[in-house]
């Protein structure tokens, strides 16, 4: 692992974040980008090998994370409030062990109390690694 790297990363992150949607400490660590469509977010990141498990490839934990975010925040987007992450299931389909993730968050359904999530990651060439479903509680109106 290159520690210069990590450090840089962690210190520019550090500096540079505030506790706001898009600019959290996590997601400047994981150094995320973020773009938004009608009813998708999409989150573009580097695959670093600071985020390797022992296997050498990106950790389940950081994917899940950015998974995760990619749905938070498509509904940040269009209810301008968010909500909070009831359950989440992750599948893993292959490794990423280089280039630019994408993950790619989309509403399944949206109730009124509750909206079903899906998220999916993308490697550098388009190839599915990961698929994510999710239940979210919504904010209470008024």
């Amino acid at each position: 692992m290159d520690e210069t790297r990590a450090r840089a990363r962690f210190e520019s992150a550090l500096a540079d974040y505030r506790q706001e949607f898009e600019t959290f400490f996590l997601a400047r660590l994981l150094d995320l980008g973020f773009e938004y469509e009608e009813e998708l977010c999409r989150v573009r990141f580097p695959v670093e090998e600071f985020l390797f498990n022992p296997q050498g490839s990106l950790h389940g934990g950081a994917i899940a994370t950015v998974m995760d975010i990619s749905m938070g925040h498509l509904l940040k987007h269009m209810t301008g409030t968010g909500g909070a992450t009831l359950e989440m299931k992750v599948q893993y389909l292959r490794p990423l062990t280089s280039g630019t993730a994408c993950c790619e968050g989309r509403v399944l359904r949206r109730g009124r109390s509750l909206c079903f999530l899906e998220s999916r990651l993308f490697d550098e060439n388009g190839k599915l690694a990961a698929v994510a479903t999710s239940t979210w509680k919504l904010p209470s109106a008024g």
